[in-house]
Parts: C-alpha cells; sequence; structure tokens
C-alpha cells in the first residue's frame, strides 16, 4: 500500500497547477463597505467602544480599516443606540459642513433686517448722518470710525 505524504514544494500546487484566490481581484472594491450584516452600502463613519468608560465612540471613518473597530454607512451611525448604561459619544466631521443651529439663523435674519435699513433712512432723509459711526457704505458693507476719534 503507497503511503501519501505531503511535500512542503507540493503546497502551492493542486493537480490542476498553482492555486488562485478565490475571488477574483477585479471583483473587490476598494471602497469600505458598512460593517453591518447584509448592508453592502460605502462606510461613512467608524464606531469604536471603549468598554473600560461604557461608551460608544462614532466618529468620521478612519483612515484605514482595524479589526477592534466597525464601519458604518450613513443610515445604520444615524441609528445607531448603545446598550442600557452606555453612552454614545459622536464626533463631528470637520470637513462636513455644520448644520445652522437656531442662533445662526437669528443672526441671518439680523443681518437681513439690516440690510433691508439703508433703503427706509434715505426715504426718511436720514442719510448719512443717522449713524455717527457710520463713514461710508458700499452695498450690505459699511466703514465705520474708529471710536477713538
Amino acid at each position: 500500500m503507497p503511503h501519501n505524504t505531503t511535500r512542503w514544494g507540493d503546497l502551492g500546487e493542486s493537480r490542476r497547477g498553482p492555486l488562485k484566490s478565490a475571488v477574483p481581484s477585479n471583483v473587490v472594491s476598494p471602497v469600505r463597505r458598512c460593517s453591518r450584516t447584509a448592508c453592502g452600502r460605502p462606510a461613512v463613519a467608524t464606531l469604536t467602544y471603549v468598554y473600560a468608560d461604557s461608551t460608544a465612540v462614532l466618529g468620521p471613518l478612519a483612515t484605514y480599516a482595524e479589526p477592534h473597530c466597525y464601519d458604518l454607512c450613513a443610515e445604520h451611525s444615524e441609528r445607531l443606540t448603545a446598550p442600557r448604561g452606555w453612552e454614545v459619544v459622536r464626533l463631528l466631521d470637520g470637513s462636513a459642513p455644520a448644520r445652522p443651529s437656531g442662533d445662526d439663523l437669528e443672526a441671518l435674519a439680523n443681518a437681513v433686517r439690516e440690510a433691508a435699513r439703508p433703503q427706509e433712512r434715505a426715504a426718511g432723509g436720514g442719510g448719512r448722518g443717522a449713524d455717527p459711526m457710520e463713514v461710508a457704505r458700499r452695498g450690505h458693507l459699511r466703514v465705520l470710525r474708529s471710536p477713538d476719534n
């Protein structure tokens, strides 16, 4: 009875020739995908757990994938919840535009009201003398006199 042994040189070859990868390289996408099961959407955020602090940290997509982090798509990152007793910390992406707050909208409304006033002053005859600090005006920009003078 012949004795079958495997030699080190035979490990890289089969009866049909050299072993090839099970997944062709043209199928693998360079885009990182969401780590959630059955989700194929592109990842936009990275989730990391800090077990010592009972904290889940969700931040911008990490530079490279790490085994102890989870990449999440936009939908899963928005719906993320933590276990009872845990805290979720969401870090803002510095490159993403921030959503306007109530203060931002109020400041914008005040600026629009201020820009509308010069026509009212000019119609009332106030002119340049209405504001003693204002030296000149060009459109919505004003040149103000220094408080020292």
